[in-house]
């Protein structure tokens, strides 16, 4: 007989098992849902400083207004009330580069150059290997740089720094992320600010975790938030006003000749 080994849940008649603990007795009450979710992808309980980290990481990554993956979940939800998992579905899958997907893009463009380069041992040493590394991006786009919002700078951001400098996590992927945010007006001849899904990718990858659940991460967060925008749409409903808007706006034209 074939057996399957598992290091997360298990259960018997009697127990159920949850990284080798008893889930009953040893997590429900006693570990907070952030801390277990970290716990769940690296198979590792986090410490302290850890957890108030990647917490930090959700509570920036929840919502962030009438985004699409808001105003989706709204319509969606107004299309099929009685799929509420429907809704939550097509707000998480508009989670793209665009929108959330740049926590695990920024990470995965940082930890490029981290895993590539001998890494300095001061704010001058990162501002050159940050200037080099924008530089050799010529015209492409650095993923995580400038915000459709928050022109001026992110509010996220700072915090971010701080709370991962206050607990002795700030890795080479932050001191290179704030590196570019210093040095890139030299090459691309304007200020943009450092976002706060960038830095929350930059923060994550400091703390080991996998780069290829970064996303799943930002979309753990996001879906917090979109049960916050259906709770709401229950008590406040504006998806129907969207879509009458839309719909009363509307003017047919002749298709475009080719």
């Amino acid at each position: 007989m074939t057996v399957y080994e598992t290091a997360l849940g298990a259960s018997t008649p009697d127990t159920i098992t949850l990284l080798g603990k008893d889930l009953a007795r040893d997590v429900m009450g006693t570990v907070g849902f952030g801390e277990l979710a970290f716990w769940l992808a690296t198979q590792r309980r986090p410490s302290r400083g850890e957890t108030r980290v990647f917490e930090a990481v959700l509570a920036a990554l929840a919502d962030h207004g009438f985004t699409p993956t808001a105003i989706v979940s709204r319509l969606t939800y107004l299309s099929a009330p009685d799929s509420v998992q429907g809704a939550l579905a097509a707000g998480l899958l508009g989670g793209g580069s665009r929108f959330l997907g740049v926590t695990e893009d920024v990470s995965r463009f940082l930890n490029a150059v981290v895993i590539s380069s001998e890494l300095p041992t001061d704010e001058q040493g990162w501002d050159a290997l940050a200037l080099e590394t924008v530089a050799k991006q010529g015209k492409a786009r650095i993923p995580g740089l400038g915000h459709h919002v928050h022109k001026n700078g992110d509010p996220r951001t700072p915090r971010l720094f701080q709370i991962a400098e206050e607990e002795g996590l700030a890795g080479p992927h932050l001191s290179l992320f704030a590196a570019i945010g210093r040095v890139h007006p030299q090459v691309l001849g304007k200020t943009l600010p450092l976002n706060g899904a960038g830095t929350c990718g930059a923060a994550l990858a400091d703390l080991g975790l996998p780069l290829e659940l970064l996303r799943g991460f930002a979309l753990l967060a996001r879906t917090a938030g979109l049960i916050g925008q259906l709770a709401e749409e229950l008590r406040n409903p504006v998806a129907n006003d969207i879509f009458l808007s839309v719909d009363s706006n509307t003017r047919s034209v002749a298709p475009a000749e080719e």
